[in-house]
């Protein structure tokens, strides 16, 4: 699944968003037990695709210096190898494609190839990018290389689903300008979850910036039961 990669909008003040993150956990707490799916980890793309016929609408708020501040997302599984993603910045006015492809679909081995951050509004090229993961039903472990701009990264990740609603995840893109992240996403409901996470600079002062993503999903030609486990 893809997640927001874009480097653009760069700034030096941080964005508050744990009183948006205190709200969702009382929420989670007040709501029934849940059967949904997550849509990845914070930074890093996930070789998992997502559903045919899914499409998924996320509202993602995060630190000026991890990318655009405030963004839309669409993303819709087109085939059970094939799905489309769009972004939509405000700060600055951008559109941002993605697509990924499945070469390998089958759990426990997934293998994936596809391109992420084309923006031709502001004239940035699109990130081709390889990964492949083992996904068990609690361990999912992620690995590949993306090429941005002039170099190649490597990019890895680590999940572990205690359950049908909790997920905790770790990744890393290598680069200066990328991080390390920890976080958890939540299913509140069959078909909306919540993913906050803190983002650790790879960068000499190893700053922290904030980060949280709101997905619902609607099951556009898909029947969308029963219900799918956590992690496809």
């Amino acid at each position: 699944m893809f997640s927001a990669l874009q480097k653009s909008a760069l700034a030096k003040e941080p964005i508050s968003f744990l009183t948006i993150v205190v709200m969702m956990i009382v929420l989670l707490f007040s709501a029934p037990s849940s059967f949904a799916t997550t849509k990845g980890l914070s930074q890093i793309v996930t070789p998992d695709l997502q559903p045919t016929g899914d499409l998924s609408l996320s509202f993602q708020i995060q630190d000026k210096r991890i990318a655009n501040p405030y963004q839309l997302q669409a993303e819709l599984g087109l085939t059970r190898r094939a799905e489309v993603a769009v972004f939509r910045g405000f700060q600055p006015d951008e559109w941002i494609f993605g697509t990924e492809i499945g070469l390998l679909t089958k759990e426990p081995f997934l293998l994936s190839v596809g391109f992420v951050n084309w923006s031709p509004h502001l004239d940035v090229d699109p990130q081709p990018f390889i990964e492949a993961g083992y996904y068990t039903e609690h361990h999912k472990i992620i690995a590949g290389a993306i090429h941005a701009g002039y170099k190649n990264e490597a990019i890895l990740g680590y999940a572990y689903d205690f359950n049908e609603r909790w997920r905790l995840q770790f990744d890393w893109q290598s680069g200066s300008e990328n991080s390390s992240t920890v976080g958890f996403t939540c299913n509140v409901t069959p078909d909306f979850q919540f993913n906050p996470a803190l983002y650790v600079n790879n960068g000499p002062k190893h700053d922290l910036f904030g980060y949280i993503v709101f997905t619902y999903t609607f099951h556009v030609w898909s029947k969308g039961w029963p219900p799918r486990r956590i992690g496809r």
